[in-house]
């Protein structure tokens, strides 16, 4: 990011936003469920580059990241996200190479 000279009320604002991103991605994730099942076309490809972003952002694990990509089921990304809110699966799983 550039360097910028942000207000203190702006460097608040942002701060909050990085401070809550994992309830962020949640939601977004969530919404791209609903989404997905009512888009298609060139929409519902952006929306599938969107959810892979998110994802791979929470740390999944590849394996799954890779089954939901190849197969687009929006009831598969539903799964994860239904396994995300029970706890089941686990946000920063995947290995990070050193």
């Amino acid at each position: 990011m550039a360097n910028r000279d942000f207000s203190p009320h702006q460097q608040k604002v942002i701060k909050r936003y990085y401070e809550n991103r994992d309830a962020i991605d949640d939601q977004r994730l969530a919404e791209l469920v609903t989404n997905l099942y009512l888009s298609s076309g060139k929409k519902q490809e952006k929306m599938w580059e969107t959810a892979e972003g998110i994802m791979t952002r929470m740390e999944l694990p590849p394996t799954r990241i890779a089954h939901v990509m190849e197969s687009k089921d929006p009831a598969a990304l539903a799964k994860v996200v239904e396994e995300l809110q029970n706890g089941k699966l686990k946000k920063g799983t995947a290995k990070k190479k050193a």
